[in-house]
């Protein structure tokens, strides 16, 4: 049997009026159906699933004891959450900053890492584990949303603390605005190196001149120590500027909460569980990845990618380039590692370390690479 997803009650009501009096084989996903009392009584539900959709009140047709009692399987709503554990849908920016006006604390994105934060109880963590798969299904369809061939992803890692300020913040904007125009970035997310490149991708169809203004406006507030706030709301500012901004991809966690999302991403995967979150992350990059100059949390990401690659076979093997031979040989000396374990493997002949930024596009573009 055929599975099929419905995300939204127009996708609901279209299919009531074109199937053939049946929802067997399909997925109801976090839908309202509070006034379709009537379409769901005359529709055969056994063989369909509804996971945390709103019925009808009462025991009545169409309600959720009758949809239950004619066949469908019913997952319920999870109380006491402020999140939605079945979404249907990856996040944005204006959905994770909602209410900003009245402080970081007042938006859904804090309110659920304050959730995330309390006593460990198991329904707390299965709430937070049906919302990481709805996430994981989300993030699918948005990698495949193109049709039979799926987006081609690079994925730029580099470390958080960069300030907006910093030279290196605007050569990773640089980097991000040269590879959306043949990719679709994708970041962990958050500030730093990562908001840099989600910005370059975000400015992409710009004029180069513009995405200079907009580091500009992006520097009065350097930093988002002290004030997410200040810091989110510059970064909303340059959105409304420039309104016309390409797609790219952010797959934060609220792991790190104190790191909050940029809002540069146009869309965010956002997880709870941050192993989930490294593990996604690497995956859905098969367009290359990036590593900018960074920390622990770069060269943990530098070599969970090495161990993939490593035991992969040829053609599933991911080109990795490192960005900055001094980091990556004196500061952080990884380099002689990795060429070490790719000797003798195709894992080498897909490594790389460049002194520039300018050097990363070159090595990624290939015929047939432009899936953004």
């Amino acid at each position: 049997m055929h599975l099929q997803e419905i995300e939204t009650l127009a996708q609901f009501d279209d299919i009531v009026a074109s199937r053939p009096g049946t929802l067997r084989g399909w997925h109801l996903q976090s839908i309202d159906l509070t006034a379709r009392s009537t379409a769901l009584a005359s529709i055969r539900v056994a063989g369909a699933v509804f996971l945390g959709c709103r019925f009808p009140a009462g025991d009545g047709p169409g309600s959720e004891a009758d949809v239950r009692h004619r066949g469908g399987l019913v997952f319920p709503t999870v109380p006491a959450v402020p999140f939605d554990p079945y979404r249907a849908t990856l996040y944005s920016p204006d959905t994770l900053y909602a209410d900003l006006a009245d402080g970081y604390a007042s938006t859904p994105d804090a309110k659920a890492y304050a959730w995330s934060l309390l006593p460990r109880a198991v329904d707390r963590t299965l709430a937070a584990a049906l919302h990481d798969h709805s996430i994981d299904d989300a993030l699918a369809a948005f990698t495949e949303e193109q049709g039979s061939e799926s987006r081609s992803l690079v994925g730029v890692m580099g470390g958080h603390a960069v300030r907006r300020d910093d030279p290196d913040y605007a050569d990773a904007a640089r980097l991000g605005r040269a590879l959306a125009r043949h990719f679709t970035v994708a970041t962990g997310g958050g500030p730093g190196a990562m908001e840099a490149a989600n910005l370059g991708a975000w400015m992409s169809s710009a004029p180069t001149d513009a995405l200079t203004e907009a580091l500009t406006i992006l520097a009065a507030v350097p930093d988002f120590v002290g004030d997410i706030g200040a810091w989110a709301t510059a970064a909303f500012e340059v959105r409304a500027r420039w309104p016309a901004g390409a797609t790219s991809l952010g797959i934060p966690t609220w792991f790190y909460g104190h790191e909050p999302p940029n809002a540069v991403a146009s869309v965010i995967a956002k997880y709870f569980s941050n192993a989930v979150r490294e593990d996604v992350l690497l995956r859905v990059c098969r367009g290359g990845l990036v590593y900018l100059p960074g920390a622990a949390g770069t060269v943990q990401e530098i070599f969970q990618a090495a161990c993939t690659n490593y035991y992969a076979d040829a053609a599933a093997v991911t080109p990795l380039i490192l960005v900055g031979r001094e980091h990556w040989t004196r500061t952080v000396p990884v380099w002689d590692l990795l060429q070490s374990l790719g000797s003798g493997r195709a894992f080498g002949t897909r490594l790389a370390l460049v002194d520039s930024t300018e050097e990363v596009l070159p090595l990624l573009v290939q015929d047939g690479g432009d899936r953004r």
